[in-house]
């Protein structure tokens, strides 16, 4: 998924919510997620962030990396919902 030039599809409410949530926790998440070209990731960090710019939410991680969340395949193991 080239999301540079996808539109933006909002992910699940709920799911948005425990991403939240983990981020309050400080929880330690194994994250898998597509990159820019597409291709398969899986990285294991705390979220320091969730947040909206130019209406695509994002999250930050403690290790710098930035995810768009409609890349995100799944957060420790819980896979996402297709749709809010």
């Amino acid at each position: 998924m080239d999301t540079a030039n996808n539109p933006y599809q909002p992910i699940d409410c709920n799911y948005y919510d425990r991403l939240e949530a983990w981020a309050t926790m400080r929880t330690i998440c194994q994250i898998i997620f597509r990159d820019e070209e597409g291709k398969e990731q899986d990285v294991t960090a705390r979220i320091e962030d969730v947040y909206a710019l130019n209406k695509v939410e994002y999250m930050r991680m403690d290790n710098g990396l930035v995810i768009r969340l409609d890349s995100l395949l799944s957060v420790n193991n819980i896979p996402l919902p297709d749709h809010c």
